[in-house]
């Protein structure tokens, strides 16, 4: 957790090394490195910034029991729930969460989802649709040897939000992660979500910080 007790020097050659690698993977346009505020990583976020990852916005470690989650939520008239798997599915998916969060390219995320999901390791992908139009989804991942499942990417239209679409979703995910033996939790979640995990009974526990490179940028 804490590096081995690395200092700053030899966390910069960390950095470098996983930069070098990722460079020489032609496929790989973008890469997330997430810093978390209880970590002993001196000098990493100013080392990432140093060299071309840009930060975004914290988000809040969120941690609280799946039960909570696992409640009936109404609904608004028309809106369905269902877990997809096709890849015109997670593409469709990968498109409406990229302009949610304002990211010009979804096609990396859609094609590491598809992978992912290849891979059988308990990722599941929800979504809830309009009209065939999908309008909120996020995924659950299992931590296998734990009694953890994280929820991400949770992401809503905005002319969808206040109505419970994304505590129906969580519902979802949440009754799917205990029928797979999961009974914890947790997210690393935006402004948006943080209060209705709070208002389960989550704890905020940390933060983290997207810090993001962009080959050529």
């Amino acid at each position: 957790r804490d590096l081995g007790g690395a200092d700053s020097e030899t966390i910069r050659s960390l950095v470098l090394e996983a930069l070098t690698y990722f460079r020489a993977d032609s496929s790989v346009e973008s890469v997330e490195w997430k810093t978390r505020a209880h970590d002993v990583a001196p000098d990493l976020d100013r080392i990432l910034t140093d060299n071309g990852f840009i930060a975004g916005e914290a988000e809040s470690i969120m941690i609280g029991e799946a039960k909570r989650l696992a409640v009936d939520v109404e609904l608004p008239q028309g809106v369905s729930l269902r877990k997809i798997e096709s890849d015109e599915d997670i593409y469709r998916m990968a498109k409406m969460q990229a302009e949610v969060f304002g990211d010009a390219d979804f096609e990396p995320m859609a094609k590491s989802l598809i992978e992912q999901l290849a891979r059988k390791e308990g990722l599941e992908l929800w979504a809830a649709e309009f009209n065939n139009e999908i309008i909120s989804a996020g995924r659950i991942d299992p931590v296998k040897g734990t009694g953890f499942a994280g929820i991400w990417g949770g992401a809503t239209q905005v002319q969808w939000r206040g109505k419970g679409i994304y505590r129906a979703l969580t519902a979802a995910r949440a009754r799917s992660a205990m029928a797979a033996g999961k009974t914890w939790i947790q997210s690393d979640s935006t402004e948006f979500s943080r209060p209705i995990l709070e208002r389960s009974g989550f704890l905020k526990v940390s933060e983290t910080t997207p810090y993001i490179w962009k080959r050529g940028g």
